[in-house]
């Protein structure tokens, strides 16, 4: 089994070797420009010999069958070719339009976010909206039920209302010593922005 490999091993490579040089034959004692004829030395023309046509190449002997591993196979069988799909007569190929990017209408109009209910009272937001950016915001509810309640909400819904509008977003610090109404008025308006494809 194995002389049998080493002697396919052999055979397989001086093959080869024949059809490269079968190919590109090697050109011993040519110029560049082929030979020369006629008198060198007197004063004579000399005038360059056609080139000589080239070989056409020859195809390789092609290898098939088998399974790689015991180097069995036919050598100079043909492969088989797979049929290339043509189409069908009358069949026209049209090219597709050329496609155009669809830009989304920007937003306009108010909207008002959800009701949301917190430790200290409901907040709930309102913006307005022209072509896609915030220009206005308000509370419309927000904690006031204690005296307390009402101070933190009267310093901190101007400062919430400040980083809205500079945000154009829901990306919002929120106020210190306002936690509650400042999630509140996050969670709200990211309502009112949904509504307002934002």
């Amino acid at each position: 089994m194995g002389a049998k490999r080493v002697l396919l091993i052999a055979g397989g490579t001086i093959g080869g070797l024949g059809a490269v040089l079968s190919i590109t034959p090697p050109q011993f004692g040519s110029t560049a420009g082929g030979t020369l004829s006629g008198n060198k030395l007197g004063g004579g023309t000399t005038t360059p010999a056609a080139p000589t046509p080239t070989q056409a190449p020859t195809k390789a002997p092609v290898v098939s069958g088998g399974n790689g591993d015991d180097g069995a196979g036919t050598i100079g069988a043909k492969p088989t070719a797979t049929k290339k799909s043509t189409p069908s007569k009358g069949a026209t190929s049209t090219p597709a339009a050329p496609v155009t990017p669809v830009t989304p209408a920007k937003a306009s109009g108010t909207f008002t976010g959800s009701t949301q209910n917190t430790r200290y009272g409901p907040v709930q937001v309102e913006i307005t909206v022209a072509n896609g950016k915030i220009t206005a915001a308000k509370a419309l509810q927000y904690p006031k039920n204690d005296y307390r309640s009402q101070q933190i909400s009267q310093q901190a819904i101007p400062f919430l209302v400040q980083e809205t509008l500079a945000a154009n977003s829901a990306s919002i610090q929120g106020v210190g010593g306002a936690s509650y109404t400042s999630q509140g008025w996050y969670d709200s308006l990211l309502s009112a922005l949904a509504k307002a494809g934002m």
